[in-house]
C-alpha cells in the first residue's frame, strides 16, 4: 500500500527500527514564543513537554510571571495556572472530553513516529500528492475522529515530513535537526493559525534538549491536590 510504503520511508528518514520500535518516553526541554496579530509583542516563556506510553503527558511553560501546565493522565486532564507575586490567583480546571480525546490523540502521534493508528481506534486515508514548499509530497490524513485529524505531507523522495495540518486549520512547519537516541527530530517547530478576524497566531517552540526514554514517574502526569 502506498500509505506503508512512505510511512516506512518516513520512519528511516528519523532512524532505524530497532531505535523507533523502543521509544517510551520523551522529554523536550526548550523555549515558546508566541506572536498574535500585526503588530503583537512575541509573549516567551521556558517549555517543558513530556510524552509517556500510552496515554500520559505534561506540558509546563514558565514565565516570569506564571507557570501554566496541562496535564494528561490516561482519561483524564487538567490545567493549572500558579501565579508568582499573587498566590490567590492560582487556579486549576479539569479539562473536558473533547480536550482529552484530543490530548490522547496527540500523544499517540508523536510517541508512534506514523505507525499502529490502527491499535487506537484511528485509521489512514491516502489523500493524493502535492506540492508544499517546491517539494512533491505524499499526502496521508491519520484520522483520529471526525474531529481529530492530522494531515501530513512527506517529500516523496526522502520521507522527510514537510507540513503538518490539522483539523483546527492550523499548519505546523519543521525546523532544522537535533539529535537525540539516534533519532532525528526537529529543532523547532512552527504554528501558524489563523485567527476569526483574519489575523495570525504564529507559535515558535525551540527546542535546546530532547531526552529518550527518560525516567518519568506515573505520578507526574496525576491531577494536582487542590489542598493549601
Amino acid at each position: 500500500m502506498a500509505d506503508e510504503a512512505i510511512i516506512t520511508k518516513a520512519r528511516a528518514y528519523l532512524g532505524a527500527e530497532a531505535d523507533l520500535t523502543t521509544v517510551r518516553a520523551l522529554l523536550f526541554k526548550g523555549g515558546i514564543s508566541v506572536v498574535e496579530g500585526k503588530d503583537a509583542r512575541a509573549i516567551t516563556a521556558k517549555l517543558e513537554i513530556a510524552f509517556k506510553h500510552p496515554d500520559r503527558q505534561l506540558i509546563t511553560a514558565f514565565a516570569p510571571d506564571k507557570i501554566e501546565t496541562t496535564g494528561l493522565d490516561g482519561y483524564e486532564a487538567w490545567q493549572r495556572e500558579e501565579f508568582t507575586a499573587d498566590k490567590t490567583r492560582n487556579n486549576m480546571i479539569l479539562l473536558g472530553r473533547e480536550q482529552i480525546k484530543r490530548l490522547r490523540a496527540n500523544v499517540f502521534e508523536v510517541l508512534s513516529f506514523g505507525r499502529g493508528i490502527e491499535c487506537v481506534g484511528g485509521k489512514i486515508e491516502e489523500r493524493g500528492t502535492a506540492v508544499v514548499d517546491g517539494v512533491q509530497c505524499v499526502k496521508l490524513a491519520f484520522i483520529h475522529a471526525p474531529n481529530v485529524v492530522f494531515v501530513r505531507y512527506y517529500d516523496g523522495a526522502t520521507g522527510r515530513l514537510v507540513l503538518t495540518e490539522t483539523d483546527k486549520g492550523s499548519q505546523i512547519r519543521e525546523q532544522g535537526e537535533l539529535r537525540a537516541g539516534n533519532l532525528r527530530f526537529p529543532r523547532q517547530t512552527i504554528t501558524t493559525t489563523t485567527l476569526p478576524d483574519g489575523s495570525t497566531r504564529t507559535v515558535t517552540i525551540t527546542y535546546t534538549e530532547i531526552m529518550v526514554n527518560p525516567e518519568l514517574p506515573d505520578t507526574l502526569f496525576a491531577i494536582p491536590s487542590v489542598a493549601p
